[in-house]
C-alpha cells in the first residue's frame, strides 16, 4: 500500500517506517522539526513538511500522497513541559487528538482513503471501579480527575471520529523502548517515587511491538478498538522496582498519596493509586498479533539492562505521560 504517516519522526513513528518499508509499503512520513527529514528520508520514507493544525495543510499533503492508507502517529509531546495540570501539559498534544484528527479524516475522506488507523491510548482511562484489567468494552472513567478532564476528552473525540468514520483506535500501553533519559532518566534519579501501596496498574508496550501491532492493523477493516499492550497489566508496586532495577538506581522512595498530589498534581496521584490496565486478548486474537516481549519484565533489560544498544542512549522512554512526539 502508499501508506501516508503522520509523526513519522516520533517514538512510535520512528519505529513504524522501517517495518511498514520492510513490509513492501511504500511510505510518505511527515515531521515538524527541522531536520527530521533526513531522519525519514534514511528511514526509507518520503519526508513531508506538515503541521496537523493546519487544515489546508493537510489536505494538499494527503491529496498528493495519494494514500491507500493513513495513520495518524502525530503528537507534540516530545517538547512537552511537565506540569502538575495533565491538561496544561497536554494542551497541544489535545489540539492534535482533536483538531489535527479531524482534518485527516477530512482530507481521508476528499482523497477517497478508506484505512485510518490513529494513535490513541489505553492505561489510565477506565472507570477507577471494579476489575484490575480492563477490556475495550468497559466503560471510561466517567469522572476523571479534574486536571485531566480535557485530555481524557481529547482521547475519547479521538476514538469516536475514528471508529464512526470506519478506522481503527489503536489503545497502545505505555511506550517504553528508546532510551534512559526521559521516564527511565527520572527513575534513575530517583525523581519517581512509588505512590502509597503502588496499586495502581499500568499497562506497557515495547515501541518495537507497538510498531508490529499497527503494521497488522493495516490489513483489517475497521469500524474497532485494540488494545495494543503486553501480557502482564501491572501495578506500581511490581513494575517500578524491576525498572529501577534494570537501568541500575536504587529503589524508589515511598511516597504518602497526599504528599504525592501536592507534588505532581492530583491527578498523577489518582493515577498511579487507582488506575487500570488493559487486556491485549483481542488485539492478538483478531490481529495475529505475537509480541516480540511479552511481559515488561524482559522488556525493560533489553531496553534499558548492559546489553541494551548504544543507540537508543540518546532517544526518549515514554509511557502516556510522554507517549510520543510529532
Amino acid at each position: 500500500m502508499r501508506v501516508f504517516v503522520a509523526g513519522a519522526s516520533g517514538a512510535i513513528g520512528s519505529r513504524l517506517v522501517p517495518q511498514l518499508v520492510s513490509a513492501g509499503h511504500q511510505v510518505t512520513g511527515t515531521f515538524v522539526s527541522a531536520g527530521h527529514d533526513q531522519q525519514i528520508k534514511a528511514l526509507g520514507a518520503e519526508p513531508v513538511a506538515l503541521d496537523v493544525l493546519d487544515p489546508q495543510a493537510v489536505r494538499r499533503a494527503v491529496l498528493e500522497a495519494h494514500p491507500d492508507a493513513i495513520i495518524h502517529e502525530a503528537t507534540a509531546l516530545g517538547s512537552m513541559r511537565w506540569s502538575r495540570n495533565m491538561d496544561r501539559g497536554f494542551a497541544v498534544t489535545n489540539r492534535i487528538r482533536t483538531e489535527g484528527t479531524d482534518a485527516l479524516l477530512a482530507a481521508a475522506r476528499e482523497a477517497g482513503v478508506r484505512r485510518f488507523i490513529a494513535q490513541s491510548f489505553a492505561s489510565y482511562r477506565y472507570a477507577r471501579a471494579g476489575s484490575w484489567v480492563k477490556t475495550e468494552d468497559d466503560p471510561l472513567d466517567p469522572n476523571p480527575p479534574a486536571a485531566a478532564r480535557e485530555t481524557n476528552a481529547a482521547m475519547a473525540h479521538l476514538d469516536d471520529v475514528v471508529t464512526a468514520a470506519g478506522g481503527i483506535a489503536l489503545r497502545y500501553g505505555g511506550f517504553y523502548g528508546a532510551g534512559d533519559d526521559g521516564f527511565a532518566g527520572l527513575v534513575r534519579k530517583r525523581q519517581y517515587p512509588m505512590i502509597g501501596a503502588g496499586d495502581g496498574v499500568t499497562s506497557w508496550i515495547h515501541l518495537d511491538d507497538a510498531a508490529a501491532a499497527t503494521v497488522l492493523a493495516l490489513h483489517h477493516d475497521g469500524p474497532a478498538i485494540y488494545h495494543i499492550v503486553d501480557d502482564e497489566p501491572a501495578p506500581m508496586r511490581d513494575w517500578l522496582p524491576v525498572l529501577a532495577d534494570a537501568i541500575g538506581a536504587k529503589r524508589p522512595w515511598r511516597v504518602p498519596p497526599w504528599l504525592a498530589g501536592l507534588i505532581a498534581g492530583s491527578a498523577m496521584a489518582d493515577m498511579a493509586t487507582q488506575s487500570r490496565g488493559a487486556s491485549n486478548a483481542k488485539a492478538k486474537r483478531e490481529l495475529g498479533w505475537t509480541l516480540r516481549y511479552p511481559s515488561w519484565r524482559q522488556g525493560f533489560v533489553a531496553a534499558y539492562g548492559p546489553a541494551a544498544p548504544a543507540a537508543h542512549s540518546s532517544a526518549r522512554a515514554v509511557s502516556e505521560p510522554r507517549d510520543s512526539a510529532s
